[in-house]
């Protein structure tokens, strides 16, 4: 990572030499919450929305089927919210920091910060690559008693170096290459 007095890595991939810029994690990607519909109304469950928990994140970079599914209805009825492909769910409290993106749409249960990149700011798999400076953010910004939660109004204060979009997507598919080989 980038320290904070840089404005630039000291090890750069040819043709790129721009600096990086400090911005906040909410001015490139909108953080959502997630929500639980009701368990004891049977309508709305077992539909066909994705509906994700935190013990269903893992060593997956990638999912798109979660255990339990939720119905229209069920979303329409809970602070669930349908999250667009390429979103990172990012798990916010009692294991702060695990993620995965999402393949295709789906929800989440409250456990959830989910990040959302701005496409035309933040590649996916960029900001997913800085999962553990994001749950270092989160443990450190975490509040509770009980267990530390992170906020999505917190953590859209983080901040985070990032380059060019198009060097985002030149890093992300050179660190893909090489996530994809250690999954193998």
């Amino acid at each position: 990572m980038v320290k904070e007095e840089k404005k630039a890595p000291k090890l750069r991939f040819n043709g790129y030499t721009n600096d990086w810029e400090r911005k906040k994690l909410g001015d490139v990607a909108e953080i959502v919450g997630g929500g639980t519909p009701s368990t004891t109304k049977d309508n709305y469950w077992n539909g066909s929305i994705n509906w994700y928990t935190p013990a269903e994140i893992g060593d997956k970079i990638f999912i798109d089927n979660s255990q339990r599914k939720i119905t229209n209805l069920g979303l329409k009825n809970s602070s669930a919210k349908i999250l667009p492909a390429g979103t990172m769910l990012f798990t916010s409290r009692a294991g702060i920091g695990k993620t995965a993106i999402l393949k295709e749409e789906g929800s989440t249960n409250q456990g959830f910060q989910s990040i959302i990149p701005n496409v035309k700011l933040l590649d996916s798999y960029f900001i997913y690559s800085m999962s553990n400076i994001l749950k270092k953010y989160g443990e450190s910004h975490g509040a509770g008693s009980t267990f530390i939660e992170i906020s999505g109004k917190e953590l859209a204060k983080a901040k985070i170096f990032l380059p060019s979009l198009i060097e985002q997507k030149y890093i992300s598919k050179i660190i893909y290459s090489i996530d994809d080989t250690i999954q193998l």
